[in-house]
């Protein structure tokens, strides 16, 4: 862009107010924005994560300068975000975000806005309007098309599945309010081709642009963590929660004895897995590990596994371990093997017997390992960098700039069929 741009980003959560990769990635691209020069304002809930995490944050971040954060509060506390997950509309923080996004700014980014305003709050404002799908909200009152809890939801059962979430039934999402108040966003911006076509079947119509995500550029740890004994190990990084499919890696380290099992992250499911674990000796839970700690343990694991049961958007962790040269297995499900066959940089799985057929070639042949984790790291520094990224995103932002700037019936976004079918031109 010839000048410096306003930006709000409007989410749910944003850090240390934050569970997942979602507000890690808006943190992220606020953060490289204001590093170019741009002026960027985040727009999140404080109220939505002690609802959830029923506590206050430990970690802490720093944010650039050019950055600056709007943690809202209501007086109602709690009530706040359940009001807005039952109406779908900001309610009791409709004029403090009103009164933010009467700054004015280029451009308003929506990202996980489920508890922060709902759809009711994508009509608030001017200026380009873009909307990151980071879950299945638009489609799904869970946000993970993850059936009962279960398997993924391959047939809508809504009413009865919410239950099992214990979440209250959302009537408004039968009026129809999602599919209008999407039509004043320019362009749904989805991490992964697979996320496009399941919002496009489920009757999104707004347009969408495939646009991958990014982590920042690193280089190799100078000191890396070793596994007991010198045994090799494989890596599972995330949060500890069913649909993550750690569970399903339990019983196969307990007869794989050719290397260890390392486990990075914690969640409501952790207790359960330590249970199911006990007395596997190759199995190590390591806690929360901050960005520093996990690039060393990328860097020195066999493999980072991915082995979730539901429909991921696009994992993080694949990019991470790319970054760090490690190849990665996955299970072949969603979004997730999309970075696998693009760059040939590790395996996808639909059996327990293939995952393992996949770890013996790399715990048996160290060069084939490199090889992969080569393969990762080349197509990382080609399509998943900051730069990458932000090539795309601006060049999504300049083309709605010109669709704007035509004459009157002509002023849509023009995302077609062939732009919808690839990234946005790197």
């Amino acid at each position: 862009m010839a000048r410096p741009l306003r930006f709000c980003m409007v989410t749910t959560f944003y850090p240390p107010y934050n569970f997942g990769g979602d507000g890690i990635f808006v943190q992220r691209l606020s953060n490289e924005l204001a590093r170019r020069g741009h002026h960027v304002e985040v727009i999140h809930c404080i109220d939505a994560y002690r609802l959830s995490a029923r506590r206050e944050p430990t970690a802490s971040y720093k944010d650039h300068p050019n950055v600056q954060v709007h943690g809202l509060r209501s007086a109602f506390g709690f009530l706040s975000p359940v009001a807005t997950q039952q109406t779908g509309l900001p309610l009791f923080k409709a004029a403090g975000i009103r009164r933010i996004l009467k700054k004015g700014f280029d451009v308003i980014h929506y990202h996980n806005i489920s508890l922060v305003g709902g759809p009711g709050i994508l009509p608030y404002g001017q200026g380009i309007k873009l909307y990151t799908m980071h879950e299945y909200w638009l489609v799904c009152p869970t946000h993970a098309l993850f059936r009962f809890k279960r398997e993924v939801c391959r047939r809508p059962h809504c009413f009865v599945c919410g239950l099992t979430y214990k979440r209250p039934p959302q009537w408004w999402r039968y009026l129809n309010l999602i599919k209008t108040a999407v039509k004043h966003v320019d362009a749904l911006i989805s991490p992964s081709l697979f996320s496009k076509t399941i919002h496009q079947q489920m009757g999104i119509t707004a347009p969408i642009v495939h646009i991958p995500n990014f982590v920042p550029s690193a280089s190799f740890s100078a000191e890396s963590p070793r596994s007991l004994e010198g045994k090799p190990y494989f890596l599972f990084v995330g949060r500890l929660e069913k649909l993550k499919g750690l569970q399903t890696l339990i019983p196969v380290f307990r007869r794989y004895q050719r290397a260890q099992l390392w486990v990075a992250g914690t969640g409501s499911y952790e207790s359960q897995l330590r249970q199911m674990a006990e007395g596997t000796s190759n199995i190590r839970f390591l806690g929360h590990k901050n960005e520093t700690e996990l690039r060393g343990l990328y860097q020195e694991a066999m493999a980072a596994i991915i082995p979730s049961i539901a429909y991921e958007m696009a994992p993080l962790v694949t990019l991470e371990a790319f970054r760090q040269q490690t190849p990665v297995i996955v299970r072949n499900l969603g979004g997730t093997p999309e970075p696998i066959q693009e760059s040939g940089g590790g395996f996808t799985y639909d059996t327990d017997e293939e995952l393992i057929q996949a770890m013996d070639e790399l715990v048996s042949n160290p060069s084939r390992r490199n090889e992969l984790g080569l393969r990762g790291y080349a197509a990382f520094k080609k399509d998943w960098t900051v730069e990458a990224h932000l090539t795309r995103y601006f060049e999504l932002i300049e083309q709605i700039a010109r669709s704007r700037r035509r004459p009157a019936g002509e002023n849509a976004c023009h995302c077609d069929s062939k732009t919808q079918e690839t990234s946005v031109p790197a």
